[in-house]
């Protein structure tokens, strides 16, 4: 076999959930990508929106089973010797299409080939494939090395709760329900200092109200330093809850920032400025507060981007009083108030 040596390696990634501007639910799932000679994998299949099997919400026990699966210790799942890399992020059935390959040792080496999109038991790769990506051949130390890496740390779902604190109880509330039916685990509390260390530790996120005095939010993050617990902390922007959740999304973002696909967004001079840095999906969305408190909507931009900068027109509605943008694609959200 003649493929040449690629580099292979594993980064923590995201497919974004939210709250959607029709009122939809985004599941949020937390998974490790499969990096290739430096790059998400997941990138060279253009607007895929997708998670690997190694996802951070399944059981250990069936965790632990994909990974052995790509280390090929036991059987393929489907038909010729094909893998499952990547599938969908609601229900991960075949049905809804998946990314396949084939994997296959070749001496010392594994070497990934034939990458297909899949809806049925078997793969047609003459008319389905991927035919400009791969095959791929890796080091075996190095491939085994990466995915055993998994087999021995922590558990990855542990820090997918957010901490809730403010003065608006119902606002909260209405929070942590939009988080909880997204996946993500959501507590309210006044103050965090008597909560267990052990308990602090599963947080992944502390978001602040606005009306949260700063004594209080100094207090917070005593308790958590104290507990040796690293959280990112999130001062709400406005109590409309699809700006929060996102907000949020992107605190809980633990991939690394030069392997995102949505890497920038400014909202300023009646434009949203986004950077991306490969062909996909992206949404960009308005919010604003009128003088009574009502929260209005607007969408502003659903379309496909090519890699680099863009920019786009905002509405004039959404530049009144106090307006804020929502910049998302599969992997990543980003949040920014309108600059005056």
């Amino acid at each position: 076999m003649s493929a040449e040596f690629a580099t292979f390696g594993l980064a923590p990634a995201m497919r974004a959930g939210g709250v959607l501007a029709n009122g939809d639910f985004q599941v949020h799932r937390d998974f490790v990508d499969f990096i290739v000679d430096g790059r998400p994998l997941l990138f060279q299949l253009s607007d895929l929106d997708a998670v690997s099997p190694l996802a951070s919400d399944v059981p250990p026990a069936i965790f632990t089973a994909q990974v052995r699966s790509l280390l090929l210790e036991a059987d393929a799942p489907l038909t010729d010797g094909r893998y499952v890399i990547y599938g969908c992020p609601e229900c991960e059935d075949l049905a809804c299409g998946a990314v396949t390959a084939v994997i296959e040792q070749d001496g010392d080496d594994y070497v990934w080939r034939d990458f297909a999109w899949q809806t049925e038991e078997a793969a047609d790769v003459e008319r389905n494939g991927y035919h400009g990506i791969g095959p791929f051949r890796f080091h075996g130390p190095e491939y085994r090395g990466a995915l055993r890496s998994l087999l021995s740390g922590d558990d990855p779902s542990a820090r997918r709760r957010v901490l809730l604190i403010g003065a608006r109880v119902a606002v909260l509330a209405k929070l942590a329900a939009a988080l909880r039916t997204i996946g993500i685990g959501a507590e309210i509390t006044h103050d965090a200092t008597h909560v267990p260390p052990d308990e602090l530790r599963t947080y992944g996120a502390v978001a602040f109200g606005r009306a949260v005095a700063e004594e209080q939010r100094a207090a917070v993050r005593e308790a958590f330093e104290r507990a040796g617990a690293e959280v990112a902390y999130v001062d709400g922007l406005a109590p409309i809850i699809p700006l929060l959740v996102a907000q949020i999304e992107n605190a809980l973002d633990r991939s690394p920032s030069d392997r995102r696909r949505l890497t920038r967004l400014v909202a300023a001079g009646g434009e949203a400025g986004v950077e991306v840095t490969s062909t996909c999906r992206v949404q960009v969305t308005a919010y604003r507060l009128d003088r009574l408190y009502r929260t209005h909507t607007y969408e502003i931009f659903d379309g496909i981007l090519p890699a680099g900068r863009h920019r786009i027109a905002l509405n004039g509605k959404a530049l009144k009083s106090e307006s804020f943008v929502v910049a998302r694609s599969s992997g990543s959200v980003l949040v920014e108030p309108m600059a005056r």
